[in-house]
């Protein structure tokens, strides 16, 4: 069922992917110069992880660019589970680049690095690193509440990680600096440990959609309360709900007086799919009028 709105959907998502790649190629030339300078594992941590966010990123624009396909004659419910698809792609990357890493940072466990150098270059790379993956999820943050895409969320996730890993790469630098030579190794199996963390949740997420998972607790209620409080349903049953990609799908019975003619039970049950359509604007409604007569449920 397109909508207005969907234009301007489809406008942001792709902003979102083209932004991501640019920030992601901009960060691995400087973590290139910081690496070479430093030969840091933390350093390292945080290069193949940007790395791995190009490959993400690049898999997220041709996922989406798929998704915002509109429905046709062999895809009738349209091409939105190709964001679960670049969830699960992310995921692999992302535990490829942590299982890379775990075997660097317990290499240099067992050989320290006894000196390190440009650290002030590190630091400051890594802080250019934070202000740039801040200013990217802000905009992820804006076209999340707009589109409730799953690939831009599973992006947004990883870049939140990001977050955390340039700042104990920071911390780790300052403390290696001081001599502690083992600290960068053990930061760099924190880090590895987070990223593995990380990718679950972009698993499960990409799971939930691959497999009709119900929409959450609150949008349901939220169906049951425009139902309910039209003055002419008795009630509802059958509701099923799922999303993919951009659309949500909700399907119910609808119980009804059974003395309504059929033009009255079919303007009845218009008017909450008009109602639930204005909640969610990119849904697709299928509504079977049951009398409640003959309900046995």
């Amino acid at each position: 069922m397109p909508t207005a709105q969907q234009p301007d959907t489809a406008r942001l998502m792709r902003l979102a992917t083209y932004a991501s790649v640019a920030t992601a190629v901009i960060l691995i030339l400087a973590k290139i110069v910081a690496w070479f300078i430093t030969d840091s594992v933390s350093v390292l941590a945080t290069l193949l992880d940007s790395s791995l966010d190009v490959l993400a990123s690049i898999v997220n624009l041709i996922a989406v660019h798929h998704a915002l396909q509109p429905a046709d004659q062999e895809h009738r419910f349209g091409h939105g589970k190709a964001e679960a698809l670049a969830g699960m792609g992310q995921a692999m990357f992302i535990v490829g680049s942590a299982g890379f890493l775990l075997l660097q940072a317990v290499g240099r466990i067992f050989h320290p690095q006894s000196d390190m150098n440009g650290i002030d270059v590190g630091i400051g790379v890594m802080i250019f690193s934070m202000i740039a993956t801040l200013a990217l999820l802000s905009f992820q943050k804006y076209v999340i509440k707009h589109t409730q895409s799953t690939a831009i969320k599973a992006d947004a996730l990883h870049y939140k990680t990001d977050l955390l890993v340039n700042g104990s790469v920071i911390v780790a630098l300052i403390f290696t600096f001081y001599g502690w030579s083992h600290i960068d190794a053990l930061f760099g199996i924190c880090i590895a440990v987070f990223i593995l963390y990380s990718a679950w949740a972009i698993v499960k997420s990409s799971i939930d959609l691959l497999m009709d998972h119900e929409l959450p607790d609150e949008d349901r209620d939220k169906i049951e309360s425009v139902i309910l409080n039209h003055p002419d349903t008795k009630g509802f049953h059958d509701l099923r709900t799922r999303r993919s990609g951009m659309m949500v799908f909700i399907q119910l019975h609808l119980e009804l007086d059974g003395s309504l003619t059929l033009a009255a039970a079919h303007k009845i049950a218009d008017q909450v799919e008009g109602e639930l359509a204005a909640l969610f604007p990119e849904a697709e409604v299928i509504i079977h009028e049951d009398p409640v007569s003959v309900n046995s449920d």
